[in-house]
């Protein structure tokens, strides 16, 4: 008898397993892809940035985003954690067309993707709509608020981008830590909610 409460007493309840999801993190060129990872990175992030040359300046619209003087050639990659036990590993897709060939490798085994708006160039992020609609990959958009640029609501956005109904659409500052932050949770609740009802009902 002492044996056995000995055993309950000193029992230690076993640890959940550590779980680590893939994220994309998708969107028009200039749409905060790499700041957004930069500032939820509790790792420093790996960027693969190059300098915009007036080689690319043919092939890559940059109005709106004249201040921008670089581009992601191949990804970011950052780490966040959301809770105990839950890691988000955050991979960064580049922007233009002419990297679109790395996507299919990027979004292999991925939870969902945040495909980031800018308002002042809402068409750039209807390729990243379309393709994760196709593969019915669950993603949010997160609408990337610009300093100085129009404000709109999350329901203007939606039907803006014809999006599924469902698709949350979330406002954010892409430079801000816990603004990012929302957004990834908003992602892991969408993508377990379509997960648990995607789920053949029991038979019986």
């Amino acid at each position: 008898m002492n044996a056995v409460q000995g055993t309950s007493r000193d029992a230690v309840p076993a640890r959940p397993a550590d779980v680590a999801l893939k994220v994309l993190v998708a969107g028009g060129f200039g749409a905060g892809k790499t700041t957004l990872v930069g500032a939820v990175s509790e790792i420093r992030p790996l960027r693969t940035e190059e300098r915009l040359s007036e080689v690319g300046e043919a092939v890559d619209d940059t109005g709106g985003v004249e201040g921008k003087t670089t581009t992601t050639v191949a990804m970011d990659f950052g780490r966040i954690t959301i809770r105990s036990g839950l890691s988000l590993y955050l991979f960064g897709t580049p922007g233009q067309d002419r990297f679109w060939f790395l996507w299919d490798d990027l979004s292999e085994g991925a939870l969902g993707a945040v495909v980031l708006a800018d308002t002042r160039r809402l068409p750039e992020c209807f390729p990243a709509v379309d393709y994760f609609e196709r593969r019915a990959l669950p993603f949010v958009v997160a609408v990337n608020c610009f300093p100085g640029s129009r404000s709109y609501g999350a329901d203007e956005v939606a039907r803006a981008l014809d999006l599924e109904r469902g698709t949350p659409v979330v406002l954010c500052d892409a430079r801000d830590r816990d603004s990012g932050k929302e957004v990834l949770v908003r992602l892991v609740e969408h993508a377990g909610r379509l997960h648990t009802a995607r789920q053949p009902s029991p038979v019986g």
